[in-house]
């Protein structure tokens, strides 16, 4: 039968919808292959010879004299530095200038490559690169909340195929995110503890939804899947930002992902995705009661109208199948 499953941490409810429950290998039925993407496209922005067609770098990584990761400025942002933060009553609503800060991670100089099948330190370089950036990004007092985050494919938004990441930074917190954190907030306010160092734990001991555990980090689909394949990257050693990685934590870290990612991209022949860095805002990152991750979103399903007018999901597979499904994967 159906049931209702909660997250531990944000209190929000999912439905496991077993009366028409997916087999992991059924996602594969039906799915278009995608194009053979060549090395390099010179009408490529991103790729190597065309970087006057960026703005100038703001981070670059070079190897034996060539660039090997860019970070350059969003040349088409939603939202740009030059304006104020000041925020304006319009009657009784409220409104600001589109400031923000938004820079695009050129991960590497190869067209067709991805984290899944880039060589192991190219992806160490690029987990260096975001943190190298949000620290850098978090200083100016404008700035309140830094998201880092990859679409991978169309139907997770990208519109260039090079692989890329991107960081926005914004002045305001929206209560997506603030909301979960007043959650993690009454947790430690009963129970004295951080609620996903405690989610962690009970991961840990059931065991069967963990699909990599390593000295530093876990990642698996969580008790309370929104999604297929939902998967989470969450650190053992408890911190509320990402900016405190230590330098050990970022190569396991880069192992786990591309670990991650490598057996989602051969069990699932290659699916677009989305990934996010949760990370507190700039004003709470030495907080105890909250704990950064890394969220990972298929797009194998589309939120339809009882989703978005409850906001309660319905996943019609079970997270302890996802999750014995990548472990079984063989990359």
């Amino acid at each position: 039968m159906p049931e209702f499953r909660q997250n531990m941490a944000t209190k929000e409810w999912v439905v496991i919808a077993t009366e028409r429950a997916k087999r992991p290998e059924d996602f594969l039925k039906g799915k278009e292959a995608r194009p053979e993407l060549p090395a390099y496209s010179p009408t490529c922005p991103f790729c190597p010879g065309n970087e006057g067609k960026t703005p100038p770098s703001v981070l670059t990584m070079e190897e034996d004299g060539t660039w090997k990761l860019r970070v350059v400025p969003n040349k088409f942002a939603a939202l740009q530095p030059q304006f104020s933060t000041k925020r304006e009553r319009v009657g009784r609503f409220l409104k600001a200038d589109g400031f923000g800060i938004a820079e695009v991670i050129i991960e590497t100089p190869a067209h067709n490559a991805t984290i899944a099948t880039m060589d192991g330190h190219d992806v160490q370089r690029v987990v260096e690169a975001y943190k190298s950036r949000q620290v850098a990004i978090s200083q100016d007092p404008r700035i309140n909340m830094v998201t880092v985050f990859r679409n991978h494919g169309p139907k997770a938004g990208t519109s260039l195929e090079h692989p890329h990441s991107q960081i926005i930074a914004t002045p305001i917190i929206p209560p997506h995110v603030r909301s979960p954190m007043t959650q993690a907030t009454l947790a430690f306010d009963t129970y004295g503890s951080c609620v996903f160092c405690d989610m962690i734990g009970e991961e840990l001991r059931q065991s069967e939804r963990v699909i990599i555990e390593t000295e530093h980090f876990v990642a698996l689909c969580p008790f309370a899947s929104r999604s297929p394949f939902e998967t989470r990257i969450l650190p053992k050693r408890h911190n509320s930002s990402f900016t405190t990685i230590s330098d050990v934590e970022i190569e396991d870290l880069a192992r786990v992902l591309k670990t991650l990612l490598r057996k989602i991209y051969v069990g699932l022949d290659n699916p677009d995705y989305n990934y996010i860095i949760r990370s507190a805002p700039t004003t709470d990152e030495d907080v105890r009661f909250y704990h950064w991750y890394i969220l990972i979103v298929l797009k194998l399903t589309t939120p339809a109208g009882f989703e978005i007018g409850s906001g309660i999901y319905i996943n019609t597979t079970y997270p302890e199948q996802c999750a014995a499904f990548l472990r079984d994967v063989s990359i």
